[in-house]
């Protein structure tokens, strides 16, 4: 199949509602002493590096570390005793605030879903907590058809900084096509653990992933199972289709704006970001979100994100950055490897993720039932696009044909 490219009207998104967006993470590069600016950085790299040795040093002495010392006859390990219990990588806030800020989260969570009455009673939604195989506690829920005969499964997989309950109207959609729907809100995110968008690792969300889908597998046994993810959430899925052993359970899975691709606005960042993601992996740059990237062109759905506390906005975390560089690093280096059935879709105008990036996935995957969709003028968060019942159209389409 050729890429197809559909035209939404005019591109021209000039009296958009300009907010940050929490979902881009970009580091702006517009310095008035360029060069200067370029050496400082260099410079402070160095720095960074060459302290690095005295970190691990002081890791280890303060973690009561084995440490090795040397006399003049022979070498013997002395074991240095804990007075103390510090977190292997300090947190720059307590974990007190991190647990009550949780807390806060996840309350605000549940009440929305007990809140939701199934409107016309067409559906009934409720929640879990699922314990992951690391002990965190990870917030999940679920949007049923009333009807008994489901005609399949779609677990759903927010982007970066959301939460899952953002895809309500969208999973109503599906339950009136027959899929009763999951969500989850992955490690630092909505209602789940962990300080709001600290990501630690990306490989922790995507064996969460799996052993979610097993769980939902084996609850539901005998039905088709799809997975829906939009921007990293969407490479988060990819990664684990890389598995034979999840990618033989899945029917198929549709990708929205994925993360396959993103660059960063400078080039330092990237030879900055393994140093200060070990250093300072808590931080935030300050810089990242001082003229946001636009998402979406309908001013309402902007407001509504962006009033959402379950919606981080502040400036992207370090280590979260360097981890989305690290899995689109990877996903880049094995598209060929990807076998399961696909819908992967864009928007031209994405300024988030690479719409070129959804192309080479699309060219380069072994998967014999793949298509993708190209929006013409469209940006990154689809499905809360102004034509967003063209997309969730395009999607329920597919997935109808594959039940």
């Amino acid at each position: 199949m050729a890429v197809e490219t559909m035209f939404m009207g005019s591109s021209d998104h000039s009296s958009a509602l300009i907010l940050t967006s929490g979902a881009s993470g970009r580091v702006t590069a517009l310095f008035s002493m360029r060069e200067l600016k370029r050496l400082v950085n260099i410079i402070h790299s160095l720095i960074l590096f060459l302290l690095l040795p005295f970190r691990v040093v002081l890791w280890r002495i303060m973690t009561g570390a084995v440490l090795m010392i040397r006399d003049e006859k022979h070498e013997k390990k002395v074991a240095v005793v804990k007075k103390r219990n510090i977190s292997v990588s300090p947190p720059l806030v307590p974990a007190a605030v991190v647990d009550e800020e949780v807390a806060v989260r996840r309350e605000l969570a549940i009440r929305r879903v007990l809140e939701d009455d199934g409107g016309d009673g067409s559906y009934v939604r409720d929640y879990s907590l699922f314990t992951t195989k690391r002990g965190d506690t990870l917030f999940t829920q679920s949007w049923s058809p009333f009807s008994i005969n489901h005609r399949g499964l779609v677990v759903l997989l927010h982007g970066l900084n959301e939460h899952s309950g953002r895809y309500t109207d969208f999973a109503k959609q599906l339950n009136a096509n027959g899929f009763k729907v999951y969500g989850i809100d992955w490690i630092g995110h909505g209602g789940s653990d962990g300080l709001h968008a600290y990501v630690p690792s990306l490989d922790y969300a995507v064996d969460d992933l799996k052993s979610f889908l097993d769980k939902v597998l084996t609850e539901n046994p005998g039905l088709p199972c799809f997975c829906i993810g939009h921007s990293t959430g969407g490479a988060i899925i990819l990664k684990a289709m890389l598995d034979p052993k999840i990618e033989s359970r899945v029917s198929g899975i549709v990708l929205t704006s994925p993360a396959v691709g993103v660059q960063p606005s400078h080039p330092i960042f990237t030879v900055l970001a393994p140093i200060v993601a070990f250093l300072l992996p808590r931080y935030q740059l300050s810089a990242a979100n001082k003229e946001g990237v636009v998402v979406s062109r309908d001013p309402q759905a902007l407001l509504t994100k962006y009033s959402d506390p379950l919606v981080f906005t502040g400036s992207i975390r370090v280590r979260t950055g360097y981890e989305i560089l690290r899995i689109t690093s990877h996903l880049q280096q094995n598209l060929n490897k990807v076998k399961v059935p696909f819908l992967v879709m864009h928007g031209t105008s994405d300024a988030v993720t690479d719409p070129n990036a959804s192309k080479r996935l699309y060219e380069e995957a072994s998967s014999s039932d793949k298509s993708i969709k190209l929006f013409e003028g469209l940006l990154h968060d689809l499905l809360f696009e102004p034509e967003r019942e063209v997309i969730a159209g395009v999607i329920l389409d597919w997935l109808n044909q594959r039940v």
